[in-house]
């Protein structure tokens, strides 16, 4: 009888609103299909800025007091075009008219995960910002969502309307900046060293390969 092979757990940290965590998203499945072993991805809530409301903001003005010169998020965004194309990637900065607050989404996302929707759901919030430019802190739309990945639109609703696990989110939020995490995307392998940012396929999966050798040796110990 051959023997069951645990997957190697790879938490996340991630805003849906961060390009590089699309980025690092993308590169993360290449990395995963060349290493070929067995994985079990856990997306982990993160706020790059948790004081915009919660009906979002106007998003050119929100950038423009952020950034200030033009030129320099011009010259950003381009960037980004260029490394999210060979990944699919079709970034469209233009589109995009709220800068929302994301805390909704990450609950969705924490929801996710009891039917094993949660890659699914954090790949179509990253298409529906980047790509569409629509408002994914809107309600009615992380509904949609939720619906178009296979969960229950009406147990969604009724988590969001009892304002279910507000306070789990914001504790792995504040767990994840008690680790040090100060930027993401931010992977954890194994629940044992992390690999922060948006890192080349050949970086992830080296840093996968790694934590299954640190597995076995705990393991064989």
């Amino acid at each position: 009888m051959t023997e069951s092979v645990e997957p190697l757990v790879i938490d996340v940290v991630s805003d849906v609103v961060c390009p590089w965590c699309y980025l690092g998203k993308k590169r993360l499945e290449q990395a995963v299909a060349a290493e070929g072993g067995a994985v079990a991805i856990r997306w982990r809530p993160y706020q790059l800025d948790p004081t915009i409301p919660p009906g979002g903001m106007e998003r050119r003005a929100y950038l423009k007091n952020k950034f200030g010169d033009d030129a320099r998020l011009h010259s950003v965004h381009e960037r980004l075009r260029a490394l999210g194309a060979p990944l699919g990637i079709a970034f469209a900065f233009d589109r995009i008219e709220r800068a929302p607050n994301t805390f909704d989404a990450h609950r969705l996302i924490r929801w996710a995960s009891v039917t094993g929707a949660q890659d699914a759901v954090v790949d179509r919030l990253f298409a529906l910002y980047f790509e569409q430019g629509r408002d994914i802190g809107d309600r009615n739309l992380l509904l949609d969502v939720g619906r178009q990945c296979g969960m229950d639109v009406d147990v969604v609703g009724k988590l969001y309307s009892d304002d279910a696990d507000i306070e789990e989110v914001r504790a792995e939020i504040e767990q994840a900046r008690k680790m040090g995490v100060t930027g993401v995307p931010f992977f954890v392998f194994a629940s044992r060293f992390g690999v922060p940012g948006a890192q080349e396929v050949e970086v992830l999966e080296t840093a996968i390969g790694q934590a299954r050798k640190a597995l076995a040796g705990i393991e064989a110990a």
